[in-house]
């Protein structure tokens, strides 16, 4: 009776051990930390901004101002606005040879890199000349958004008030992802979309230890952000068109142009980095040339230039012409694809909404509903289609109107994106700079087989054991009579239980001492510690013993004895592997339609 009650109270104990989650009391210290990198985000968000407009108002404007102006307002003739532009690019590819090259690019691949392969570590040098180069790229006219710097600036800003402290690298990424969703949060409001996007597009797991530091991230930053920002949001937008049934069609037709759009802009745009490469200059002169793409771009349509969070207000608010959004369409996308391909700082969310919103307000102009709110869903398209974040899209665009009765057209149009994007292009513009540099880059979450089996499941139940009783001269002989022999075996005594394990580099050693001639196995092994496993546990942990003990082959023992009754090697552990790439491969129907006689 007492060995069922033991045995019962080992396996509740076990039992209690697993659970739908592995958080522990460290996610309350990620929490407190969260708040301190969310403020801090939130205020270099409103720095960045302000840097923006100092250097956009001194450069077309001659004046010191933080008040944001759009740059098509301008008096400055012709030769500055081409030059403007190319001196700006200059700047920064002396900021990037001679500070640090990771403030070249749009942020988001340099973030996902530095959390993938970089241990989260993020250098005080990219926390300082990011933002600083975007300002100078931005504000002479580069036609990118705020958004991507301040995502790696605040990641930068997580990454190093993780480094003050001894915290493991997947700590470090959350607090970095969490500076970077508090940064978008800063700049346009959508605290739902920004945890959204750091579930799909940089914490690459969905666990309580980082969901819940990048939630409180975000939500100080959208407390702080009136105080920064006023109450106003960033877009207006207050229609709510009556629908037709078939709307719904025509939100998948938009979504299947922006999903184009979106492969068409990504392969062009890594076409015009390949071109880059054979121009016979050093990559430090690359962003003046793309300036001048730039100037040239302004000098076609000056609404092209800068941040454009003035043009996307106009593409909602239906305060333009079919002729002017055509027009920006052209020049937006080109000297964007050029500018960016050149190497120079800046972000990429805001140049995508103007190209999905464009789109969508042009084929607005024959559908139900009005070019604005086609506008609307072309920019959530173009979104999530894009950065392969659908549910981020969706939910951006209805933060920003309000209007929960967007949500099936929106799922219509950014599902469609975003299955076109993935079925035409193997790589997203943010993963395909990685994979470029010899990195791979999976997107897909999926269960952990190895959690969801147990030891039971995949353990060989024939074990081949050694008696405690066996002379060592016997073990020695067992070992080399055949090179076939397993590496290791369980000793057992007589009655079954574990004793220890014998491995070949014991006997062999044995035999050069050739101090154990008279000894058994029992002498030898049986006061070790072996290492072992249960039936019930999940097959994870073996994995983890495996790898901490670095053995290959580990007995598996009942509770209530201690009676071998399996054992797991490394290649029964692999076999789980095919197993599931078999279950991906298998196809059958197990319902039969029947031909009718």
């Amino acid at each position: 009776m007492r060995q069922m009650i033991e045995k019962a109270r080992g396996a509740a104990r076990h039992r209690n051990k697993l659970g739908d989650f592995t958080a522990d009391r460290r996610v309350l210290l990620l929490i407190g930390m969260a708040l301190v990198v969310g403020s801090a985000s939130a205020v270099t968000a409103w720095i960045l901004l302000k840097l923006i407009a100092l250097v956009s108002n001194w450069v077309w404007f001659g004046q010191l101002s933080g008040t944001s102006i759009p740059l098509a307002q301008t008096s400055r003739g012709p030769l500055w606005m081409v030059l403007a532009p190319a001196v700006g690019g200059l700047a920064i590819g002396l900021m990037a040879r001679f500070g640090s090259e990771k403030i070249r690019g749009h942020g988001i691949p340099e973030a996902i890199e530095a959390i993938l392969l970089g241990g989260s570590r993020m250098q005080p040098m990219v926390a300082v000349l990011k933002p600083l180069s975007s300002a100078i790229s931005i504000g002479t006219g580069g036609p990118f958004g705020a958004e991507g710097p301040i995502i790696m600036t605040g990641g930068a800003v997580g990454s190093l008030f993780a480094q003050c402290f001894h915290l493991t690298a997947a700590e470090r990424k959350t607090l970095l992802v969490a500076g970077a969703a508090a940064g978008m949060t800063a700049i346009f409001g959508t605290p739902i979309a920004a945890v959204l996007l750091a579930v799909e597009l940089l914490l690459f797991e969905w666990k309580p230890r980082s969901f819940l530091p990048v939630v409180t991230a975000v939500i100080v930053c959208a407390v702080c952000r009136p105080l920064l920002f006023g109450q106003a949001p960033l877009f207006p937008f207050a229609e709510h068109p009556n629908l037709p049934l078939w709307a719904m069609a025509a939100a998948v037709g938009v979504g299947l142009v922006a999903g184009l759009q979106s492969g068409l802009m990504t392969r062009l745009l890594y076409a015009a980095e390949d071109m880059f490469d054979f121009i016979p200059l050093h990559w430090m002169w690359w962003p003046a040339l793309g300036g001048l793409a730039v100037g040239l771009g302004g000098l076609a349509d000056p609404h092209a230039l800068g941040v454009g969070y003035d043009v996307i207000a106009d593409l909602l608010s239906g305060h333009t012409t079919a002729h002017e959004v055509g027009r920006l369409l052209l020049v937006k996308s080109a000297i964007w694809i050029v500018a960016l391909a050149s190497g120079t700082s800046g972000g990429v969310l805001a140049p995508l909404l103007i190209l999905g919103g464009s789109a969508g307000w042009l084929e607005g102009q024959m559908l139900p509903g009005g070019p604005s709110f086609w506008a609307l869903v072309g920019m959530a398209a173009m979104m999530g289609g894009t950065m392969r974040s659908p549910l981020t899209g969706v939910m951006f665009a209805i933060e920003l109107t309000g209007n929960i009765e967007m949500l099936p057209v929106l799922l219509a149009a950014t599902g469609t994106s975003y299955a076109v994007t993935v079925l035409l292009l193997k790589r997203s513009i943010l993963t395909e700079k990685i994979a470029r540099r010899g990195q791979h880059v999976t997107r897909e979450y999926s269960i952990d087989q190895f959690e969801l089996l147990r030891v039971a499941d995949v353990m060989v139940k024939n074990v081949d054991t050694l008696p405690v009783s066996m002379p060592v001269d016997d073990a020695v002989a067992f070992f080399t009579a055949d090179e076939h022999r397993h590496k290791s075996y369980p000793v057992v005594t007589a009655d079954g239980r574990l004793a220890g394990m014998v491995a070949r580099s014991d006997v062999l050693r044995w035999r050069t001492e050739g101090a154990h001639q008279a000894a058994t196995l029992d002498d030898l092994v049986s006061d070790t510690s072996a290492v072992s496993a249960y039936p019930d546990e999940v097959l994870g942990r073996v994995a983890d013993l495996m790898v901490s003990a670095d053995l290959g082959r580990i007995p598996i023992v009942d509770r209530d004895r201690h009676l071998v009754v399996g054992l797991i090697a490394r290649k029964d552990l692999l076999r789980i592997r095919s197993v599931v790439n078999e279950q991906e491969r298998d196809r059958n129907a197990y319902f039969m339609w029947e031909k009718v006689a």
